[in-house]
C-alpha cells in the first residue's frame, strides 16, 4: 500500500493518463456554476479500457461529476475503472454519496486525483471496504490546480482571493487627471471577463464604486449553459455607496454591501448591506462572512487601498497581473496603497506561475512565496 492508502503496483497507462486528463478538462467547465461545491470531472472506462461515459459536476445540488458519467455508460460501466479528479464523496447531502453510485454500477476500479479534505478519506475507504482497487495520485498538480479556489477556501474558512491588477510598466493605474480608461487594449479586456465569469464573486473598495461608478458584470458569462453572474462585494466600512450607483441600482446581480456602520438610514437601492465588526481584523472577518455566504472564489478588483490591505495581512492567494507597455510616471496613481515595506528583506515575494502575451499587454500570473518574502 502507499502512504495514503490506496493501492500499489503498477505504473498508470497511457490509456488512464488520456482520461484523467479529460476529467480534468471536464472540471474546468464547472466554474462559475457549481459554488459552494468544488469543480470535478470523471470519465468512465469499459472493463477493455474504452471510454464509455464522462460527466462533470454542473451545479450546486445537482447531480455530481460520478453519477453524469455512470448514466452516460451504463451498462458499459460494470466491471470497467472510474477516473475522477476529486476523491468520490462518502456521505449524503442534496444529492446521495457518489461512492454509493459507484458501487451499485458495478465498478471495479477507482482512480481519484485529488484528496477531499472535508471528507478525510472517507470515500476512498468506503469502496476500498468494499473491494473496490483504490489508487490516487494521477495527475493531481493539474487536478488541484483545475480546483485550487475550492482547495483553498475549504481548508482556510474564507475566500481563495485572486488580486487582479491592470497597470502600465511603472505600476499606475490613472494618469495624474484622474483618467484610467484604458489602460489595456481589447484582448486583456476580454480576458478579464473570461476571467470574472469563472468566480463566484467580484469585490472592490467604495473609492473604486465612487470614482469608476463600475457595473463589475461578466459579458462572456451571458453564453455559458448554466452560468451566471457572480455576486459584486463592496468593501465600505463607511456606507458611502451611492443608491444611483450601478452595483445599487442596475439590478444585473446580487449586491452585498460589507460595512460596520447599521444601514438603517443608508439608501443602498437593490443592495443588501451586510454588517461586518469594526475591529482591526475586519478584512478576515469579511472574508470568513463570505465563505459563510457560500464564496469560494473572489476576485479583488480595486481599488489601491483594499489591494494594499489584503496584501498586507496576506490574505492574496494569486495575482493576475495584465501590464500594459506604457508609462504615466511619478505622479500616476499606484496600483497599491499603504504597503508598509521597510526594506527589501522584509519586502513580500511572489513565485511566477506563467507569463503570457495578451494582445499588447502581457499577463502574468503569481502566487505569495513565503521563501522569496523572508
Amino acid at each position: 500500500m502507499t502512504p495514503d492508502g490506496s493501492a500499489a503496483g503498477r505504473a498508470f497507462s497511457d490509456v488512464e493518463r488520456a482520461a484523467m486528463r479529460r476529467a480534468v478538462t471536464l472540471a474546468r467547465r464547472g466554474l462559475g456554476t457549481v459554488a459552494p461545491n468544488p469543480v470535478v470531472g470523471a470519465v468512465i472506462l469499459d472493463p477493455n479500457g474504452r471510454t464509455a461515459g464522462e460527466g462533470w459536476h454542473r451545479k450546486a445540488g445537482g447531480p455530481h461529476a460520478e453519477v453524469h458519467a455512470l448514466r452516460a455508460a451504463g451498462s458499459r460501466a460494470e466491471g470497467g475503472t472510474a477516473l475522477v479528479t476529486l476523491e468520490p464523496c462518502s456521505r449524503q447531502g442534496r444529492t446521495g454519496p457518489c461512492t454509493q453510485a459507484l458501487l451499485q454500477a458495478g465498478i471495479r476500479r477507482m482512480i481519484y486525483a485529488v484528496p477531499d479534505p472535508t471528507l478525510s478519506g472517507e470515500g476512498a475507504t468506503a469502496l476500498r471496504r468494499s473491494g473496490i482497487e483504490v489508487r490516487s495520485g494521477l495527475l493531481t498538480e493539474q487536478a488541484a490546480e483545475a480546483n485550487h479556489a475550492w482547495l483553498t477556501a475549504v481548508v482556510t474558512r474564507r475566500p481563495h482571493v485572486t488580486l487582479k491588477l491592470a497597470t502600465t510598466l511603472d505600476g499606475r493605474i490613472a494618469a495624474r487627471d484622474g483618467s484610467s480608461r484604458w489602460i489595456t487594449g481589447p484582448p486583456a479586456r476580454r480576458d478579464t471577463h473570461r476571467l470574472r465569469a469563472r468566480v463566484d464573486a467580484i469585490a472592490v473598495g467604495s473609492s473604486t464604486v465612487l470614482t469608476d461608478d463600475p457595473a463589475l458584470t461578466a459579458r462572456t458569462a451571458a453564453g455559458r449553459p448554466g452560468a451566471r453572474q457572480p455576486v459584486r462585494v463592496v468593501f465600505d466600512r463607511r456606507l458611502r455607496t451611492p443608491a444611483r450607483s450601478r452595483l445599487a441600482s442596475d439590478g444585473a446581480a446580487p449586491t452585498w454591501i460589507l460595512t460596520t456602520r447599521p444601514a438603517a438610514d443608508h439608501a443602498l437601492g437593490s443592495a443588501e448591506p451586510v454588517t461586518i465588526g469594526s475591529g482591526p481584523r475586519y478584512l478576515t472577518e469579511a472574508l470568513h462572512t463570505l465563505y459563510d455566504r457560500g464564496i469560494r472564489s473572489l476576485l479583488v478588483e480595486g481599488g489601491a487601498t483594499l489591494a494594499g490591505a489584503l496584501l498586507g495581512e496576506g490574505l492574496v492567494d494569486r495575482v493576475i497581473w495584465y501590464s500594459a507597455p506604457r508609462l504615466l510616471g511619478q505622479d500616476g496613481a499606484p496600483a497599491v496603497r499603504g504597503l508598509d515595506v521597510p526594506s527589501c528583506a522584509g519586502a513580500p515575494g511572489f513565485r511566477v506561475l506563467g507569463v503570457r502575451r495578451v494582445g499588447e499587454d502581457v499577463r502574468t500570473v503569481l502566487e505569495p512565496d513565503p521563501v522569496r518574502g523572508k
